[in-house]
């Protein structure tokens, strides 16, 4: 069963459960949010980007932020002020979306090959790595529409969501960040992966727009669970006390041209998961 947490967002995106709530980037109201385990919220800040955005954090607790339509990598300092950490113009302009912070302090960035929200035709997309010290460099390509990304607990596996592709990616992570040994995680038949994470079983869970749910699936492609919504699910993350909270972060989906217009149709649900988080994001 499924509960609602929050109601009243513009576009939410990229949930991150850290310092005991929360954290969502609502894309089309320019605000970073943290919500607690009771649906009180908090406007953070206000993130000077067009449209798209994605947080994590760093293993010294710095908050980073991936600014897609202006293809620079944010940190925030102490004071909340934002300053560049790296620049992801160099290795593209296309538009950046998801992100995911390892143990060890690697960044890993992907993007469209193409601009959605401007009409844009298809173009495979790419995966990038920024690493402790700032620099950048593309470390996988020929990704369909790369969404969201996890790593697991041991900081040996990259799992992406190829969304066009219809599957979940794996990666071996090289101990320079690298990646090599690409392979099909899961087939995912019909579904279409957006954001993901990880349980402590193995097993990830997607978020999926167009089909309006939230499955849990095994490596191999079996679906182990799967949570019916009323409109489309674009992100989910565990965390809550004991980890083992779901969180769902779903809109309803009219297309990008709705998107500037849209009613605030932008939700947190819950539920109850059969195993707590595991790994990165």
């Amino acid at each position: 069963m499924m509960r609602t947490l929050l109601t009243g967002l513009a576009f939410g995106e990229s949930p991150r459960w850290h310092g005991g709530r929360l954290w969502v980037a609502d894309w089309a109201a320019h605000e970073l949010l943290a919500v607690d385990s009771d649906g009180v919220s908090e406007v953070i800040m206000r993130v000077p980007t067009r449209f798209q955005f994605s947080i994590d954090w760093l293993p010294s607790g710095e908050l980073v932020i991936v600014s897609g339509a202006e293809s620079v990598l944010l940190r925030m300092e102490q004071d909340g002020s934002l300053v560049p950490r790296a620049d992801l113009g160099v290795l593209s302009r296309k538009g950046w979306n998801e992100i995911v912070v390892d143990g060890r302090g690697n960044t890993y960035v992907n993007g469209g090959g193409f601009d959605l929200m401007a009409g844009e035709e298809f173009a495979p997309g790419i995966v990038a790595l920024v690493t402790p010290d700032g620099s950048a460099r593309q470390v996988a390509d020929g990704i369909a529409f790369p969404n969201g990304m996890a790593i697991t607990p041991d900081n040996s596996t990259l799992i992406v969501a190829e969304s066009y592709a219809r599957r979940l990616t794996a990666f071996d992570i090289e101990p320079d960040g690298g990646l090599t040994n690409r392979r099909v995680w899961a087939d995912l038949g019909g579904g279409v992966p957006d954001g993901i994470c990880i349980d402590a079983d193995g097993a990830v869970w997607y978020a999926d727009v167009p089909n309006k749910r939230c499955s849990r699936v095994r490596e191999g492609g079996e679906v182990l669970q799967t949570l019916d919504l009323d409109r489309g699910a674009f992100a989910c993350m565990l965390g809550g006390e004991g980890g083992s909270t779901l969180f769902v972060v779903a809109t309803e989906w009219n297309g990008p041209d709705a998107v500037s217009d849209a009613p605030r149709t932008g939700q947190v649900l819950t539920a109850e998961a059969p195993a707590p988080h595991a790994g990165w994001p």
